[in-house]
């Protein structure tokens, strides 16, 4: 299926009519759009009525460089298992219990490091976003995930487009072309089959 922003926008609005928190899952694998989407999903929302919807990246939960570089995990830094899956699902538990404000962290790309407490999701926020790579994996700890969902959308992008934007997105972070190349397709590219490969059905394919 393929609906426009403001078709996915009202869809959400009318499922959550009645609703004090309603969380939705965005996965996908890396370079399908997630976070463009996301966000501008939310200011469709929040232009329908302001205030209501707000953004959680599970980029946020990338353990940090300091952890990964003993455990020789610097490499596939990007993997799962870089991930604070339990961190993510502890805040998402907070955030459904929608009785005070929850701090999340948020992903400093330039920096490469998360940065806690770098949003703030408060009782007026009744749709919360959740975006990222590994959100519907079906395999342990990431499947205790999906109970928290509302809603899941999965972002289905041809293998051949996302290693085009993920070579460029390379590019734009510094990397030469051959050293783009390399990391798009020996790293990005072995985690977005995985992706596609290994989770769960959503319960909409956003094509």
């Amino acid at each position: 299926m393929n609906p426009n922003i403001h078709d996915m926008a009202v869809r959400l609005l009318e499922a959550t009519e009645n609703r004090q928190r309603f969380i939705v899952a965005l996965a996908g694998p890396p370079g399908a759009g997630k976070s463009f989407l996301s966000e501008w999903l939310c200011r469709e929302l929040n232009e329908r009525v302001p205030g209501i919807a707000a953004v959680v990246p599970m980029d946020g939960y990338h353990l940090d460089n300091a952890i990964l570089e003993p455990l020789g995990q610097l490499p596939i830094k990007g993997a799962p298992e870089t991930f604070d899956p339990d961190g993510l699902k502890h805040d998402l538990e907070r955030i459904r219990r929608a009785d005070r404000c929850v701090a999340v962290p948020v992903f400093d790309r330039p920096l490469d490091l998360a940065r806690a407490g770098g949003r703030l999701i408060t009782l007026e926020h009744r749709i919360v976003i959740v975006e990222g790579n590994y959100l519907l994996l079906d395999c342990d700890p990431w499947r205790d995930l999906r109970p928290l969902f509302d809603m899941t959308l999965f972002l289905e992008v041809a293998d051949e487009v996302l290693e085009a934007r993920l070579i460029q997105r390379w590019l734009g972070m510094g990397q030469d072309q051959q050293g783009a190349i390399d990391k798009a397709r020996h790293k990005d590219m072995l985690n977005a089959r995985l992706i596609k490969r290994e989770s769960i059905a959503p319960d909409l394919y956003w094509r």
